[in-house]
């Protein structure tokens, strides 16, 4: 393969970009259409695209040649049929910014990558944010913050390669699926090193990427973290009773009572998604967020304009469940919809009633999944709650490039000790799954 003349620009807003471009990097062979409709797109990405044309006063960064990053090492990272993620497509990313969610007053301030070949088509692109503080990413490291400042030194700002505010595994270093698509990568992840020396970052945190891309990364000197999040996975099931049927008696009884416990009072579930979203719904399902939100954590990090954007532009990929009493909606969860996963991602009640937040945001997604043949449900951060209710321990990753060398080395240390605890962690949960033990039998 003949060298990659590329540089990198840096982009102050998704505006700086054509929508066009970035959905093709993001989610290749996907397009999404007015309103969040998806559909397998015909769009060949082994031929170069025209760029939008647009001029801007990003900055540029030199980007070296795929000489100058020696030969490939590994396999394609990207395959032919890529899962489509809502989080990374530009609609999400753009509502954030637009809503003034993301924004450098709030402490993310975008400094996104594009990698532009020769002809000023685009070949990569990466979401990038430089930060001035470490709240809204669910991979926590202010006990490197807070050593690297006794230490003497500035832990911000630093630059996150990441989804704002949520926790979703999806790909990071966005590239397409031609024949330049490892050079392109092996480029973008030297020019997120080139990007935190230029804004004079700490560090570089890409969390929440895939496997794939941690292992590709490690391999270029980047630092691996692990942790957990618990999945439910489809194993082909034609109802919910089938998913029962794979779980031990006892789980079987549990979640059979915890539903009908639950569902009791005359309450009933409505799903509500694509154009049966109204603004009275957002309206609705904001007061449950807020209400929430401020128990949890404090601040919430999504404000109301937020979720109508979101709403005009991904209605299709957005599924709320809501729990009603006659008219009234007492409580509500908000999911997206991939091509292939159901992702979790906030929820909220006005009434606390048992067994509620379990039925609402784990068995009706469940529910959801396997009546539109979904592989995946994603229910979010944390919670261990998850296992008993047919939810697995899955591994998720993080990489991260650490410019002082004694900060760098102390991470270091510490992130091979927590590997292996989050190994022996989810050997142990996995053993504690509620399936019976002869499903894989004859």
């Amino acid at each position: 393969m003949p060298p990659v003349e590329a540089k990198i620009r840096v982009l102050t807003s998704l505006k700086d970009i054509d929508r066009k471009d970035w959905n093709r990097l993001a989610n290749p062979g996907w397009d999404l259409a007015e309103g969040g409709r998806l559909t397998a797109g015909l769009e060949s990405e082994s031929e170069p695209h025209d760029s939008s044309g647009k001029e801007s006063a990003n900055k540029d960064l030199a980007a070296p040649s795929e000489s100058d990053c020696g030969a490939p090492s590994t396999p394609k990272l990207v395959s032919e049929e890529i899962p489509f993620n809502p989080f990374i497509s530009y609609d999400f990313l753009w509502s954030l910014e637009e809503s003034g969610c993301a924004l450098p007053e709030t402490g993310w301030a975008s400094c996104h990558l594009a990698l532009e070949r020769a002809d000023d088509s685009v070949a990569g692109v990466v979401p990038a944010y430089l930060k001035s503080h470490s709240q809204g990413e669910y991979v926590f490291d202010h006990g490197w913050a807070d050593a690297f400042y006794r230490a003497g030194g500035e832990y911000y700002p630093k630059l996150q390669i990441s989804v704002p505010f949520t926790p979703a595994t999806g790909r990071r270093l966005l590239v397409g699926n031609g024949p330049d698509s490892d050079a392109a990568r092996r480029i973008l992840a030297s020019g997120i090193r080139q990007a935190a020396s230029q804004f004079e970052a700490s560090s570089a945190h890409l969390t929440f990427l895939t496997e794939d891309e941690a292992r590709f990364l490690e391999e270029d000197g980047y630092l691996h973290r692990t942790d957990q999040q618990f999945h439910w996975v489809n194993e082909g099931y034609g109802t919910f009773d089938d998913f029962l049927g794979a779980l031990a008696s006892r789980k079987r009884k549990t979640i059979r009572r915890e539903r009908r416990d639950a569902q009791g009072e005359d309450i009933a579930i409505d799903w509500v998604t694509g154009s049966d979203i109204k603004e009275h719904h957002w309206d609705t399902f904001f007061r449950f967020y807020m209400d929430t939100g401020s128990r949890k954590w404090g601040t919430p990090y999504l404000n109301r304009k937020a979720f109508s954007l979101i709403g005009e532009r991904m209605a299709e990929r957005i599924l709320l469940i809501f729990a009603r009493r006659g008219t009234e909606i007492i409580a509500g969860a908000l999911n997206f919809i991939g091509s292939d996963t159901l992702y979790g991602r906030y929820w909220g009640t006005t009434e606390d009633l048992p067994f509620l937040h379990f039925e609402v945001c784990y068995y009706q997604a469940i529910e959801f999944a396997i009546a539109n043949g979904l592989r995946l449900v994603e229910a979010g951060a944390q919670g261990a709650h998850k296992l008993a209710r047919g939810y697995l321990p899955v591994t998720t990753h993080s990489a991260h490039h650490i410019v002082h060398p004694g900060l760098r080395n102390a991470v270091a240390a510490y992130l091979d000790q927590e590997r292996e605890a989050v190994a022996e962690e989810s050997e142990l949960l996995r053993q504690m799954a509620p399936f019976r033990r002869d499903r894989d039998m004859g």
